[in-house]
């Protein structure tokens, strides 16, 4: 890490200084005000409330299922646990691809009603009335291309993207439009590290990999999978920083037992 300096609070302006002075991003995903409060006391400078909240707490098999009142809740119940971070929301599936006006009014609600600091949209050109329309109303807006979760039915696979020219020229294009439209940073999920490398060079704003390699501005994973929360989640991407499945089935189990056998609550647990 280069010139590391101590932010009191994480804002827009932060990330790009962190871009220009070298240092890596942190950023992981919370959904809810305990865990929120854990991710930010340990010095992550993003938390994203994904709309991959869908399918960790919700159980749902893609994002596109979650609402707009779904995504303030979860929001407005990290934004409570945070002292430092940065909260950035993921606008929902449907609630800005076919309409700007629409986009507007979506990411108006979760500002006004979560109090998050900044939205996130999933694409490049297609979107950029809504990207536009949401900025000049003073809404930070994050980017996010290469996979896109939200369209998994138009690619049929969350395979690695951007792996043919063509669809590497409109990533690097795209990224290019979103910059000059004003946004604080982009996202880029599963593509091939030597291409987010190129784009983060290319770029003034920050590039955040998930799957995209080493030679990004920072770095963002599913906080449940990162703790190993989730079992059956294994993409090369991924690192599992514990193994938290296995420990609290093991706690559970103890305490059914416990229970079970009468040496829970002890004499000493009672009252």
């Amino acid at each position: 890490m280069t010139n590391s300096k101590e932010y009191k609070r994480v804002t827009v302006k932060s990330l790009v200084e962190m871009k220009s002075n070298k240092e890596k991003i942190a950023m992981l995903t919370a959904y809810d005000y305990t865990m929120a409060k854990i991710v930010d006391g340990a010095g992550v400078d993003v938390i994203l409330v994904g709309d991959s909240a869908s399918n960790v707490m919700a159980g749902h098999e893609t994002t596109l299922p979650i609402t707009l009142d779904q995504m303030i809740y979860h929001a407005s119940s990290v934004v409570r646990g945070i002292d430092r971070a940065l909260v950035v929301v993921d606008l929902p599936f449907g609630t800005y691809q076919s309409d700007s006006k629409e986009a507007l009014r979506s990411a108006i609600r979760i500002m006004k009603e979560s109090g998050g600091h900044a939205v996130k949209l999933e694409g490049g050109k297609e979107i950029k009335d809504s990207i536009k329309k949401i900025l000049n109303a003073g809404i930070p807006v994050m980017g996010h291309l290469g996979l896109t979760p939200q369209s998994i039915y138009k690619f049929g696979t969350y395979t690695v993207r951007a792996k043919d020219e063509e669809e590497a020229e409109k990533l690097i294009s795209d990224a290019k439009l979103l910059e000059r439209l004003g946004c604080f940073a982009v996202v880029l999920e599963k593509i091939p590290a030597q291409l987010a490398e190129k784009v983060a060079k290319s770029l003034s704003i920050p590039v955040i990999g998930i799957g995209a390699g080493n030679g990004v501005d920072g770095q963002v994973l599913v906080l449940h999978d990162m703790v190993g929360m989730t079992n059956e989640f294994n993409p090369r991407f991924l690192r599992r920083y514990m193994n938290l499945f296995e420990s609290m089935t093991l706690s559970i189990g103890q305490y059914v037992s416990d229970v079970k056998a009468s040496d829970f609550p002890s004499k000493e647990e009672q009252y």
